[in-house]
C-alpha cells in the first residue's frame, strides 16, 4: 500500500514543526500581578522615588529653550530655541570653566580611579580573615563623612596656622605655605579629599568580583612556580577586567560632573579661576544670578555629553570583547 507524506503545518511564523509562544493575554499579565503584588509593593517605594525626583523634574528642562521668567511660567516665557546653547560656547568664562571640569575629571580617573583597584588586591592577599575586616572597617569609615566635614578636617591640617605648616614649621624651619589660597594646590587637594573619602568604599565592588575567583586557579599557578606578583598579574587583574571595564564606562557618563559641595566649599576668591567648574557656574549664573535658562541649558548639555561618552565607552568596549554596560 502506497503511502503519502504529509508536511507538519508551521506553527505561526517559526520554524516548521515548532510552536513560537504567543504573547500573555490582559487576563494572564494581571494574575501574574496579582500573584506577585507583594514583590511589586517592595518595588513601589523604588520606582516613586526615580519617578518623582529624576523622570519628573525632567519636563523642566524645557526652560533651557526659553527666556524663562518666573512670573510668566513654563507656559509664557518667550521660545528662544538653541539661543542658551549657542551662548555656551560663546562665553570666554565658559571656556574656562569646561577646561577646568575635563581637567579635574581626568585627574581623578587617572589618580583615584585606580586606588580601589590596588587596595582590593592587598586586602585581597591578606590571610588573616579577622586583620582584613578591621582594615576594610577602617577603609571604609571616610566614605560615611560628609563633604563638610571631610572639608573642615582639611583646612584645620592646612590652613597657615595649621597642623602642617607648624610640622614644617617646626622640623625643617619652612615658612608657612598658602595650601588653601594658592590655586596650584587646588586641584591636587581635591583628587586628594577623593582618594581618602571614597576609595575604601570603592573596593567593595572590586572585593566581590576577586571573591568569584576559584582558589584551584591559584593551586595550579604555585604548582607551575608562579610568583605571587604573577599570580596577581594572570590571574587577579584578568578576573577583574571586566568591572573595571564597566566602572570605566560609568565614570566616563560623568566626566562633566565633578561634585558640586566638595568644590563648592573648597573654593575662595583666590582659586576662583582654576576651581570653579560646571557644578559651580551653574550655581554660580543659574541661581545667584537668576539666569535658570542659561544655567538649565548648561546642565542638559552635561546630560547629553555625558549619554553620548557613555555610548561610545559601551561600543568600544564590546568590540574589544567585553560585556559592556547594555
Amino acid at each position: 500500500m502506497k503511502q503519502t507524506a504529509t508536511n507538519p503545518q508551521p506553527a505561526g511564523n517559526g520554524p516548521i514543526g515548532t510552536k513560537v509562544a504567543s504573547p500573555p493575554s490582559r487576563k494572564k499579565l494581571s494574575a501574574r500581578l496579582w500573584k506577585e503584588r507583594y514583590l511589586f509593593l517592595l518595588l513601589m517605594p523604588g520606582l516613586l522615588y526615580f519617578i518623582v525626583y529624576r523622570y519628573v523634574p525632567m519636563l523642566g528642562n524645557i526652560i533651557a529653550f526659553q527666556d524663562y521668567s518666573p512670573f510668566q511660567g513654563f507656559f509664557h516665557s518667550e521660545w528662544v530655541g538653541l539661543a542658551h546653547f549657542k551662548k555656551i560656547f560663546a562665553e570666554q568664562e565658559v571656556i574656562r570653566v569646561l577646561w577646568n571640569t575635563l581637567w579635574l575629571s581626568f585627574l581623578q580617573i587617572a589618580f583615584a580611579f585606580p586606588i580601589p583597584i590596588i587596595l582590593s588586591i592587598m586586602l585581597n592577599e591578606l590571610k588573616s580573615e579577622s586583620y582584613k575586616r578591621v582594615i576594610q572597617s577602617v577603609l571604609y569609615l571616610p566614605h560615611f563623612l560628609s563633604w563638610v566635614v571631610v572639608v573642615g578636617i582639611v583646612t584645620i591640617f592646612l590652613k597657615t596656622e595649621g597642623i602642617i605648616n607648624k610640622g614644617l614649621h617646626a622640623m625643617f624651619g619652612m615658612e608657612p605655605i598658602q595650601f588653601l589660597q594658592q590655586p596650584g594646590w587646588f586641584m591636587p587637594l581635591i583628587v586628594l579629599e577623593v582618594i581618602w573619602k571614597e576609595s575604601g568604599w570603592g573596593t567593595i565592588i572590586f572585593l566581590a568580583a576577586l571573591s568569584g575567583i576559584s582558589p584551584h586557579l591559584y593551586e595550579a599557578a604555585v604548582v607551575d612556580g608562579a610568583s605571587r606578583w604573577r599570580q596577581i598579574w594572570h590571574i587577579t587583574l584578568p578576573a577583574l577586567r571586566s568591572t573595571i571595564i564597566i566602572l570605566l564606562i560609568l565614570r566616563l557618563g560623568n566626566v562633566l560632573d565633578s561634585g558640586f559641595e566638595q568644590i563648592f566649599l573648597m573654593l575662595n576668591p583666590f582659586t576662583m579661576d582654576v576651581g570653579n567648574v560646571l557644578d559651580t557656574y551653574v550655581y554660580f549664573k543659574g541661581i545667584q544670578q537668576a539666569d535658570f535658562s542659561f544655567g538649565t541649558a548648561v546642565g542638559l548639555f552635561k546630560s547629553i555629553v555625558g549619554l553620548v561618552l557613555i555610548l561610545i565607552a559601551n561600543k568600544l568596549a564590546k568590540k574589544f570583547g567585553e560585556d559592556g554596560v547594555f
